[in-house]
C-alpha cells in the first residue's frame, strides 16, 4: 500500500452495524476501531527497539480493546452497569497518545513511514488508511469522545436499587453524565482546533465523514446539548429552581440542537448509522422546543391580562404540538436500523410528557371560564389564537472541558533516530 490516503469500500457494508443496539439515550454511531499492523516493519530501521516495542504494545492493546468494544457497544445484552471495559479502553487510549505523539513532535521525518488504518462507521467506505500520525491522533481523540458517550448512555439506563421504588436513573448518574458530555466535547474541540489543522488540506479531503470537521463539531455540540438536558432534568426535580431557570435551560437546549442541525454534514442516509444520526438530531431538537415553549407559556401565564393569557395559551399549544412531533421523531429514530429501544422516559422527557397535555388543557378550560365570549373563537377549536410568542435568547452557559494534547512520552527524549 502506498503512502497516500486510501479507502476500501465494501459493497455489503451493513455488517458494520448490528441489527439492533438495545436501549439508546445517547446517540453514538458505533465505535471506530484501529486495524492491527506491524510497526516494527515500518519503523524498525529508523527508531530504537525500545520505542518501537513500546509503541507496538500500546497500540496492540488499543486494537484488541477497541475491536472488542466496537462489537459489544450498545448491544441489547450488554452488561449495562459495569463500565470497567470502557474505562479500561479510555485509559489505554490515554496511555497510547503520548507515545504516539512522539512520531510527530519528536520525529517529524517519520511522519509518512506508517500507514494507519481504522474502520469507519458512518462513511460509505469500510475503512480509511492514511500515512500520517496526525490521522491516528485524530482517530484516537474521536474514539475517546465516543467512549465517553457510551459511558454516559450506560449511566442513563434505569437500574434497580432494591428499595422497592422500581428501576430509575439516579440523580448521581445524571450528574455524572454531565462531566462525561463535557469531557467528550473537550476531546472533539481539541481535535478540531489542534489536530485537524496539522493534516494537509488535500489529506483532510480524504478523511471519512466520521472525522469530517462538521461532524466533529456536531458531536461536540451534541455533548453540550445532552449536558444541558441533564441540567434541566435536575432543575425540574429541584423545588428551589425557578421557572426562569428552567426556561433558560430549555432555550439553551434549542440553541445547542439548532447548531447541531447547522453543523452536521450530509451523511450517507443509505447507511443505517447516517440516517439514525440525522433522526436523533431531529428528535432532540423538537423535544427541546417542546420544553422551551412549555416553560415560556407558564411564565407568560403569570401575567394578569387577557392578552398575556392568550400568549400563554399560544405557547402551551405550541409546546403540545412540538411534543407530539417529538414522539413521532423518537419512534422514527428507534425504528430506523439498527433498531433501538427507548429506555423509558426520565428527567426532562418524562416531565414534559406528563405535564404539557395536562397544563395545556387546564389553561384552555380556565380561559373559557374567564372569557366565555371567546368560547366560539379559535381557542374553542383548539387552535393557536395569536402569533407564536418569541422565545428569549440566552447565551449557552455550558462549555467543553479544556483538553490539551499531552507532552510526548519521555521515552522519546534522546532517542536514536537511525
Amino acid at each position: 500500500m502506498g503512502c497516500g490516503p486510501s479507502k476500501w469500500s465494501d459493497p455489503v457494508a451493513s455488517h458494520r452495524r448490528p441489527a439492533s443496539v438495545g436501549e439508546v439515550v445517547v446517540f453514538l454511531p458505533g465505535l471506530r476501531a484501529p486495524r492491527d499492523m506491524d510497526l516494527s516493519q515500518a519503523l524498525g530501521d529508523f527508531l530504537e527497539e525500545s520505542i518501537v516495542e513500546r509503541l507496538s504494545s500500546l497500540r496492540a492493546r488499543v486494537v484488541a480493546m477497541a475491536t472488542q468494544e466496537s462489537v459489544t457497544a450498545l448491544k441489547p445484552k450488554r452488561a449495562r452497569h459495569g463500565g470497567s471495559s470502557t474505562a479500561n479502553l479510555l485509559q489505554a487510549l490515554e496511555e497510547y497518545l503520548p507515545v504516539l505523539l512522539g512520531l510527530v513532535k519528536e520525529s517529524s521525518e517519520l511522519r509518512n513511514k506508517v500507514q494507519f488504518v481504522w474502520t469507519n462507521q458512518e462513511d460509505v467506505a469500510q475503512e480509511t488508511s492514511m500515512a500520517d500520525p496526525w490521522y491516528e491522533v485524530l482517530s484516537v481523540l474521536h474514539l475517546m469522545a465516543m467512549v465517553c458517550f457510551l459511558q454516559a448512555n450506560t449511566l442513563l439506563l434505569p437500574r434497580s436499587y432494591g428499595d422497592g421504588q422500581g428501576p430509575r436513573v439516579s440523580e448521581e448518574s445524571r450528574q455524572a453524565t454531565i462531566d462525561l458530555f463535557l469531557k467528550a466535547a473537550g476531546y472533539l474541540e481539541c481535535a478540531i482546533h489542534h489536530v485537524l489543522p496539522q493534516i494537509p488540506p488535500e489529506r483532510r479531503r480524504e478523511l471519512p465523514v466520521d472525522l469530517d470537521e462538521h461532524n466533529l463539531k456536531a458531536l461536540s455540540l451534541q455533548g453540550l446539548g445532552q449536558g444541558v438536558d441533564m441540567q434541566l432534568g435536575l432543575a425540574i426535580d429541584n423545588p428551589k429552581a425557578t421557572l426562569a431557570v428552567k426556561r433558560r435551560l430549555a432555550c439553551e437546549m434549542i440553541k445547542c440542537w439548532q447548531q447541531v442541525k447547522d453543523s452536521i454534514p450530509e451523511l450517507p442516509l443509505s447507511d443505517g448509522w447516517g440516517r439514525k444520526h440525522a433522526l436523533f438530531v431531529k428528535w432532540k431538537y423538537v423535544e427541546a422546543k417542546a420544553a422551551a415553549y412549555y416553560f415560556h407559556g407558564l411564565i407568560l401565564d403569570e401575567g394578569e391580562t387577557q392578552r398575556s393569557e392568550e400568549m400563554a395559551i399560544a405557547a402551551l399549544q405550541a409546546s403540545e404540538e412540538f411534543l407530539n412531533e417529538s414522539k413521532r421523531a423518537s419512534d422514527a429514530f428507534h425504528t430506523a436500523p439498527p433498531v433501538s429501544r427507548s429506555s423509558g422516559p426520565f428527567g426532562t422527557t418524562k416531565y414534559i410528557l406528563d405535564m404539557i397535555p395536562k397544563d395545556t388543557l387546564c389553561k384552555v378550560q380556565s380561559y373559557h371560564d374567564l372569557y366565555p365570549q371567546e368560547r366560539a373563537s379559535n381557542v374553542g377549536t383548539g387552535k393557536i389564537i395569536t402569533t407564536l410568542p418569541t422565545l428569549p435568547d440566552f447565551t449557552l452557559a455550558l462549555s467543553p472541558e479544556d483538553y490539551e494534547l499531552p507532552q510526548s512520552d519521555p521515552l522519546w527524549k534522546g532517542a536514536d533516530h537511525r
